[in-house]
C-alpha cells in the first residue's frame, strides 16, 4: 500500500543546490534544484516483503547505501520542485509495488474456431473461382 504524503515527508530528506538551465541571474542566486533521498530499508510504513520488492525493482536507481534519489530542477521555484520530487517518488513506489495479476489460460470458444474456418473456406472458394477452367 502506498503511504500518504505526510508519512513520506517524515521518512525522506531533501537536499537543495543551484540548478542549471533557464532563469538568468536567478540561477546563480537561488538553490532551486531539489534532490529527495529516500531510504527503503528505514521506511516504517513498508513491511519486509514490500521492502525486498522495492529493492529488487528499483535496484538500478539505488546507491550503495540503499537510498533512492529523485531529482527535480524543472521549475524556478524550490517549493514546486519539492512537490514534483514527492509526486515522482509516489509514482515510482506505485510502479514498483504493483503486482501483475496471474493470467488464467482460457480455451478458444468453439464459435470463434468455426468462424475462422468458415472465413478460410470463403477465401479458398474466392481464390478457386479465379482459376481458369480445366481443359478436357
Amino acid at each position: 500500500m502506498i503511504p500518504v504524503k505526510e508519512d513520506i515527508l517524515k521518512a525522506v530528506t531533501f537536499k537543495t543546490s543551484r540548478s542549471g538551465g533557464k532563469g538568468g541571474q536567478n540561477v546563480n542566486k537561488v538553490s532551486s534544484k531539489v534532490e529527495l533521498i529516500f531510504n527503503i530499508a528505514e521506511a516504517p510504513f513498508f513491511n519486509e516483503d514490500e521492502k525486498t520488492l522495492l529493492s529488487q525493482r528499483l535496484a538500478g536507481r539505488l546507491d550503495q547505501e540503499g537510498n533512492l534519489h529523485v531529482v527535480s530542477q524543472e521549475d524556478r521555484s524550490q517549493l514546486l520542485n519539492k512537490e514534483k520530487t514527492i509526486a515522482k517518488l509516489i509514482v515510482l513506489l506505485k510502479w514498483a509495488l504493483h503486482v501483475q495479476k496471474k493470467r488464467k489460460p482460457t480455451k478458444i470458444p468453439r464459435a470463434v474456431i468455426r468462424k475462422r474456418l468458415a472465413d478460410k473456406q470463403v477465401v479458398a472458394e474466392k481464390k478457386a473461382s479465379r482459376k481458369r477452367p480445366a481443359m478436357e
